[in-house]
């Protein structure tokens, strides 16, 4: 009996001895799985990052649509294919793309730190040129290191597809540092209560540019800003060269006088404005100064160059909310001067030369073109620089149908003046093209742009709108009498007599839009 128990405890002490080392073994108990939270501080859409305290919001779009009668979604048919009005002329234009955002925030005891990021990915049909021999080749290809010569897609890629980046900034204790909107521009931007990205009127960055700005909050809406941005061709004109050799036929027949001949950056843009954003609306006030930086009257340093010349720019915004035509309802309005600096009113977006072929009924003739360059400076051997002035105006009335309707109506206008010291240089190199030009019986490089649209959205749904986009332009040239160039090759235009003619365009944009 004493054996039988002595086998049964020494059974159970072995049993036991054994669990406890196979729970000795046992991996110890998982921490506890932290979930995203919502980060409430900033809006809807943020989260938190799990394991810090930043909060992260993602957004962007999907956008699909299609433009009639230009060979861009941005503008009109004022030059290149699309202002010949020939075969080579798009119809249509379409594009598909996807916006993508970041947006970072973290508080300190300094304030919110934040960075933001924005790219686009896009698709964009192309257009034909002409090679001059009887046939063609693709744009897009050619930008993509396509084919060469005649339009056969099977020589090369024909891919239209671009990345962009919009934004990439940090702002921190009242202070931005990157690629964001310039401090010139207003809260619309381009965009008074359109879709249409050409017009002309005011300051435009929409895709940014880089910039180190500080802006003060004093509190009832008011603030005050000062930036130093990045020179650019988003805020630079061409700084014409109307050297001998430099200014031809074909050129000017294209809408161009002379070559742009910028030097390298020396100084960027100075920028400041101020801001009063209250219940009622909104006025701004922004100012801008550009240095104006030539290289050289010749190939070789050794042939001279102009002085730096600086020009400038003062532009008046006002918004006003909740009109009494209906809940919502608002008109936005603005108007800038520029002297030496013109795309502050002939924005980034905005057409910077027009060559608009037309119909003709002087005998001789082959058919009609208006000219137009918009230009900071001109110059020529020996001279200094002749700056360029411009004022314009655009803005818009947006009225509320109901929830789901909404219409604007917009319109925007800009003038553009070379001055006596200006016109006399681009006379002088024109007059110097013999027979090309010989029949212009009025030069006057000055020109005017009046633009009037309308634009219907509809939505249906939260963040889903489908919308439609018609423009009206008109160039008011002041060139008169006739030119001779010889052939444009890439818009398949003949040597022949060209009157020199006011002309107009109407550009349609549709489109649908999925915001998330």
């Amino acid at each position: 009996m004493k054996m039988v128990k002595s086998l049964i405890l020494g059974s159970a002490a072995g049993l036991l001895a054994m669990s406890g080392a196979q729970a000795a073994d046992l991996p110890l108990k998982a921490k506890a799985v932290e979930y995203v939270r919502i980060c409430s501080l900033y809006g809807a859409g943020f989260f938190y990052i799990p394991g810090t305290d930043t909060c992260i919001k993602l957004g962007g779009y999907l956008r699909v649509e299609t433009a009639f009668n230009t060979t861009s979604v941005y503008s009109g048919a004022y030059g290149t294919q699309q202002g010949a009005q020939n075969r080579l002329s798009n119809y249509y234009t379409a594009r598909s793309r996807e916006d993508l955002n970041i947006d970072t925030r973290t508080a300190t005891e300094y304030g919110v730190v934040r960075t933001f990021f924005d790219s686009t990915f896009s698709w964009t049909s192309g257009s034909y040129a002409g090679n001059g021999t009887g046939g063609t080749f693709y744009s897009a290809a050619a930008q993509s290191g396509g084919f060469g010569g005649v339009g056969n897609p099977s020589d090369g890629g024909t891919s239209g597809g671009s990345l962009g980046v919009y934004y990439a900034f940090i702002q921190f204790a009242g202070f931005t540092m990157g690629k964001a909107v310039s401090q010139f521009d207003t809260p619309w931007q381009n965009y008074p209560g359109n879709n249409f990205d050409g017009l002309v009127g005011g300051g435009g960055t929409v895709t940014g540019i880089n910039q180190f700005s500080y802006t003060a909050e004093f509190g009832n809406g008011v603030s005050a800003s000062v930036s130093a941005e990045d020179q650019t061709t988003y805020d630079q004109a061409t700084l014409a060269n109307l050297s001998a050799g430099l200014v031809t036929g074909t050129g000017f027949a294209g809408g161009s006088y002379g070559v742009n001949d910028r030097g390298g950056s020396r100084s960027p843009n100075f920028v400041g404005k101020v801001v009063v954003d209250q219940a009622w609306g909104l006025a701004q006030l922004s100012v801008a100064a550009q240095d104006n930086h030539a290289a050289y009257y010749g190939g070789p340093e050794t042939t001279g160059h102009p002085g730096d010349k600086w020009g400038w720019a003062v532009q008046g915004a006002l918004s006003i909310k909740n009109i009494p035509t209906g809940p919502g309802d608002t008109l936005n309005v603005q108007a800038v001067y520029t002297d030496g600096a013109s795309r502050y009113n002939f924005q980034n977006l905005a057409p910077q030369s027009f060559a608009m072929f037309g119909g003709t009924n002087v005998p001789g003739a082959y058919q009609s073109v208006g000219l137009a360059a918009v230009s900071d400076g001109v110059f020529a051997t020996g001279t200094g620089i002749s700056t360029v002035q411009t004022w314009g105006m655009r803005g818009a009335y947006t009225h509320n149908w109901s929830p789901y309707w909404n219409t604007a109506i917009y319109g925007a206008y800009a003038q553009l003046k070379y001055g006596n010291g200006g016109t006399a240089l681009v006379c002088a190199a024109l007059a110097g093209l013999g027979a090309a030009t010989a029949g212009i019986t009025t030069c006057n490089p000055d020109f005017n742009v009046g633009q009037i649209g309308l634009i219907t959205r509809w939505t249906p749904v939260k963040n889903l709108t489908f919308s439609a986009d018609v423009t009206y332009t008109n160039l008011d040239q002041k060139f008169a009498g006739t030119i001779a160039p010889t052939a444009l090759a890439g818009i398949a235009k003949p040597a022949a007599v060209y009157e020199l003619k006011d002309q107009n365009t109407v550009s349609l944009l549709l489109r649908a839009q999925r915001n998330w």
